[in-house]
């Protein structure tokens, strides 16, 4: 017997059960519980009547930075707007989905590509995003590298007005119906990374991006 099934069968033993793993009965029963996908209680944030006007409310509070454009072909304009205002070059690295839109009319370096540790600004799209919370929720995919929005000191984030939702519950519902089983790796950014670990002090950037740019379009 390995150690974890050693220890696996002392807890189950403690419980009343045997053996060191569950049985066909008892995973039947779990599955069926994930199946009935039962929602608890949720905030007054479920019945709110305007989603933007939350979502932009609680990007404001996690120190997300928002603005609003007239459609696509105006999201290089804005990421260069965005980057003359806080003082950093206009060049970015991005999920391929973007590179159809006009980045050299607006003054901008552009690749599709992956970014590395040298990169300074990442572009990335989203699943969806979440009112209730200011969150962006983004999937893992070959075409969607995670780095663009982990590795950068800036992630400027595209939502579309058709994907915010009002709350997690919503997100992980939708994620059901047209993904059916969650990609490797799901994760949400509410803000720019921040960590109170040493001596409760708030130091942003301590795991992931100084800033987050929220861009919204049609």
């Amino acid at each position: 017997m390995s150690a974890r099934d050693a220890i696996l069968s002392r807890i189950r033993k403690a419980q009343g059960r045997a053996g060191s793993g569950p049985t066909a009965s008892e995973l039947a029963g779990v599955h069926a519980v994930i199946a009935r996908r039962e929602i608890g209680p949720r905030p007054g944030i479920a019945s709110a009547p305007d989603s933007l006007a939350q979502f932009r409310k609680e990007c404001e509070r996690v120190s997300t930075t928002f603005a609003e454009v007239a459609s696509s072909v105006a999201v290089p304009a804005e990421v260069k707007r965005y980057l003359d205002g806080i003082g950093v070059a206009a060049s970015v690295v991005a999920w391929s989905e973007f590179a159809g839109l006009d980045w050299g009319l607006a003054g901008i370096a552009f690749a599709a590509r992956p970014a590395t540790g040298d990169d300074r600004t990442g572009l990335t799209g989203c699943f969806c995003a979440i009112a209730e919370t200011g969150t962006v929720l983004l999937l893992s995919a070959p075409e969607m590298p995670k780095t663009n929005a982990l590795l950068p000191d800036t992630h400027i984030c595209v939502v579309r007005r058709s994907r915010l939702l009002k709350t997690m519950e919503d997100a992980f519902a939708l994620v059901r119906t047209e993904i059916g089983e969650p990609p490797r790796s799901m994760f949400m950014v509410s803000g720019p990374s921040r960590t109170a670990d040493i001596e409760m002090t708030i130091v942003i950037g301590a795991h992931g991006p100084y800033r987050v740019h929220v861009i919204l379009v049609p």
